[in-house]
């Protein structure tokens, strides 16, 4: 018996064109290598960026400003009146501001407001230094703890009471430091 032939004429002929494009592809990375290379291309062009005003849209109109009305209720209780307080002699005028800061300062402890009734049932005493700015017409426009008394409360306190001050007479520096001491009686 004959052996079939397998290699026909049309499979020589797929034989060669694969072989063709094998070798085709395996030397391309040495032709490109003969080849010139490219020239880059150019930069692009810079960004530019400008910014135009935003569109002028009217504003829509502001709603109507009502109050509501009080409920309706039973006629007010009349309040006693208040008990009158004995005449308050007015306080001397200050003439430096330390006499100023001093006077302000016993003026808030006379009305409670500078030593806080915790720190007092604690036995808490201290004394806290405060850096103080003092703008044009004599008030306190910023204040922070330069020196702590130990105790935040009190802190708070000497920072509370020194930011209160007004109108400070016009001898007063724009920055200060201010000792503010808390001893109990």
């Amino acid at each position: 018996m004959a052996s079939p032939h397998f290699l026909t004429s049309r499979n020589q002929r797929r034989l060669f064109l694969a072989l063709a494009a094998s070798l085709l592809l395996h030397s391309l990375p040495f032709v490109r290598g003969l080849l010139p290379e490219p020239s880059p291309p150019p930069p692009p062009p810079p960004l530019t960026a400008s910014l135009r005003p935003p569109p002028v849209a009217p504003l829509p109109p502001p709603p109507p400003l009502t109050l509501p009305e009080p409920p309706k209720s039973a006629p007010p209780v009349a309040k006693p009146p208040p008990k009158p307080r004995p005449p308050e002699k007015p306080p001397a005028a200050a003439k430096t501001w330390t006499q100023a800061v001093r006077q302000h300062l016993k003026k808030l402890d006379d009305s409670g407001q500078f030593y806080p009734a915790e720190a007092i049932a604690r036995g808490l005493e201290g004394e806290a230094l405060v850096l103080i700015i003092i703008d044009e017409s004599g008030s306190v426009t910023a204040a922070r703890i330069e020196q702590g008394s130990g105790h935040r409360l009190l802190d708070d306190a000497a920072l509370r009471a020194v930011r209160s001050l007004r109108s400070l007479p016009a001898d007063a520096p724009r920055e200060a430091l201010l000792p503010v001491r808390f001893r109990l009686r």
